[in-house]
């Protein structure tokens, strides 16, 4: 079990897995919108988290599916990590999980089986801390380790937070700070701490809870989490889909201090370079930024924070809700105004 490295079995690992956003965007060019069904609140129309189906006037299902491959060497930690990544989806809805399924992609016969069961074992005591069962699943034989989860839950119509809804003068909040893309290529390359490691895990592994009790505030206006597309990428989504333009101060992004390092070092992703490549031109950047802050902002992040745009008046609550829920580094990170859907960073 010891000299088993996960990481060695993929090509890429947790949310910088995901398709760069230009090539997803070409690849979902021809897909014919899901008209005609009144009950679907939330579909492919607006890049968000998570569908979203109305039962009756006071529930309404949120369906999503997340899954990936390893981001860390260990079993029981990748199980976790990527267990509470796919609940975040139900969280950024403003919704409350109420059962998982496995998704479980495994190389059988290059992995030993003790292995798999120590990745299923993370995932579900995530899912035990929510409060929650993994109900079932499906797996296959692959040639690359993956593992994730269809997430279900619950949430009232009239307290989904869409990622399309921000309003002039809304401000942002982000709940996580940035820098686990960073600390995972610093982990491949063995320049990462056993501190580092320890606060990536933390991170990784601490669930949105707040979500749902930021799905309850009507000056929440919209949410999302920050995952493979990075800051930039989610905080683009809501600029297009709000038709506003955010401007972010780059001093108060919260960032994990041994990324910050690594950064200023020159340590990097792949995914965070693609990601510039694909929505680069849509973000306009101050002279005093300089290349690593600019790669830190586009760093694919996994199981990243809440994104929340609220109204001035409810910043003091939601920064209060985010520190009842043990998210200390929730900071104001900028705002949005009426103009052209871009991003703005100084």
């Amino acid at each position: 079990m010891d000299t088993i490295k996960l990481t060695q079995f993929s090509h890429g690992g947790g949310c910088g897995c995901k398709i760069a956003p230009a090539v997803l965007k070409d690849i979902l060019a021809q897909a014919a919108p899901m008209g005609g069904f009144a009950d679907l609140l939330v579909g492919t129309e607006s890049s968000d988290d998570a569908a979203v189906y109305r039962l009756n006037a006071s529930q309404a299902i949120v369906a999503t599916t997340d899954f990936f491959m390893p981001i860390v060497d260990d079993a029981f930690d990748f199980g976790r990590i990527a267990a509470t990544n796919a609940l975040s989806d139900i969280y950024a809805m403003g919704g409350k999980p109420l059962f998982a399924l496995a998704i479980v992609g495994m190389p059988v016969g290059r992995l030993p089986v003790e292995t798999i069961r120590q990745i299923l074992a993370g995932g579900e005591s995530v899912c035990r801390a929510a409060g929650i069962p993994v109900a079932g699943g499906h797996s296959i034989d692959s040639q690359e380790p993956i593992y994730g989860l269809v997430g279900i839950g619950v949430v009232h119509p009239d307290r989904v937070k869409r990622n399309n809804q921000a309003q002039a003068g809304d401000v942002l909040i982000l709940g996580k700070p940035l820098g686990v893309g960073v600390l995972s290529a610093a982990l491949k390359k063995g320049e990462l701490s056993a501190e580092g490691y320890r606060i990536m895990v933390d991170t990784t592994t601490q669930l949105n809870t707040v979500g749902t009790i930021l799905g309850g505030m009507p000056g929440v206006h919209a949410m999302t989490d920050v995952t493979g597309f990075a800051l930039l990428g989610h905080l683009l989504e809501i600029a297009r889909g709000s038709r506003m333009t955010a401007q972010v101060r780059f001093d108060q992004v919260p960032v994990i201090e041994e990324a910050l390092r690594l950064a200023q070092a020159g340590v990097a992703t792949g995914a965070a370079e693609r990601n510039w490549e694909s929505y680069g031109h849509e973000v306009d950047v101050g002279e005093a930024i300089a290349e690593w802050q600019r790669k830190l902002l586009c760093d694919p992040q996994t199981s990243g924070g809440l994104l929340v745009a609220c109204d001035r008046e409810s910043e003091a609550a939601v920064m209060a809700a985010f520190a009842e829920q043990g998210f200390a580094a929730a900071r104001a990170i900028g705002t949005l105004g009426a103009g052209a859907p871009r991003v703005r960073v100084d």
